[in-house]
C-alpha cells in the first residue's frame, strides 16, 4: 500500500460542482436521493446503493453545495466468497470542509453497520491518518491480497511490507472478530 494519494482542491470542487448539478436534475440518477439529517449544522446526508457499492455525499444545505462524498466501493480484486463482507472507501471533500470529521462519520457509520473496510493499494497522508484513528475504536490489520486470496499479515508491518501494493489495512465493523471474518472471507494466516 503507498499513501500518495493527492487531489487539488479545483479538481475537486469541479467534480464536487458537476455532482451537485446532477444532484439538482431531474431524471438524473442522483436526482432526490433520500435525505439523512446530520447532527452537523446546516449538513445533510443524501446517499445511494447502486450494484453493491454505497454513495454518501454530504450536502451543505446552508450553502447550496456539496461538501464532499464518500463512496465504498466493491473490490474486484478479492473473491467472490469475501466481497459481501468489505467494500474500499474513498472519500473526497472540498478544502473547507477537510478536518471536519465528516469523513470519520461516515466511516463510523458504515463500521457500525457492521460493514468491513479494506483500504486500496494506495491512500493519502489524512485518509491514512484516519484510519490509524479508528483503529483506536475498531480492529485494524493488514493482508497481503493477490490472486483474490487474503493472507493475514498482523496487526502491525515493517515500512517495507506497507509500501508494498499488494498491502492493504482492513477494519472490522461492528460485531466482527478476526476469526468470524477470516471464515466469512477465506482468509488466510488466522487460527
Amino acid at each position: 500500500m503507498r499513501i500518495d494519494v493527492q487531489h487539488g482542491p479545483e479538481e475537486v470542487a469541479r467534480e464536487l460542482d458537476v455532482l451537485y448539478g446532477r444532484m439538482n436534475t431531474p431524471g438524473d440518477a442522483m436526482y432526490g436521493m433520500p435525505v439523512v439529517g446530520t447532527d452537523m449544522p446546516g449538513l445533510v446526508l443524501r446517499y445511494r446503493e447502486a450494484d453493491g457499492e454505497y454513495y454518501v455525499y454530504v450536502e451543505d444545505v446552508a450553502m447550496k453545495r456539496l461538501a464532499g462524498y464518500t463512496v465504498f466501493n466493491r473490490l474486484i480484486e478479492v473473491s467472490r466468497r469475501a466481497d459481501p463482507y468489505v467494500r474500499a472507501p474513498h472519500s473526497k471533500y472540498a478544502l473547507g470542509y477537510q478536518g471536519r470529521g465528516l469523513s470519520t462519520s461516515i466511516y463510523e457509520w458504515a463500521l457500525n453497520a457492521g460493514l468491513c473496510l479494506l483500504s486500496g493499494a494506495r491512500q493519502s497522508v489524512g485518509a491514512h491518518a484516519l484510519w490509524r484513528s479508528l483503529a483506536r475504536r475498531y480492529e485494524l490489520g493488514y493482508v497481503d491480497l493477490r490472486r483474490k486470496r487474503m493472507t493475514y499479515l498482523g496487526d502491525r508491518v515493517s515500512e517495507s511490507v506497507l509500501n508494498d501494493l499488494h498491502t492493504r489495512m482492513f477494519l472490522l465493523g461492528r460485531g466482527w472478530t478476526r476469526e468470524a471474518f477470516a471464515r466469512a472471507t477465506q482468509m488466510a494466516g488466522v487460527g
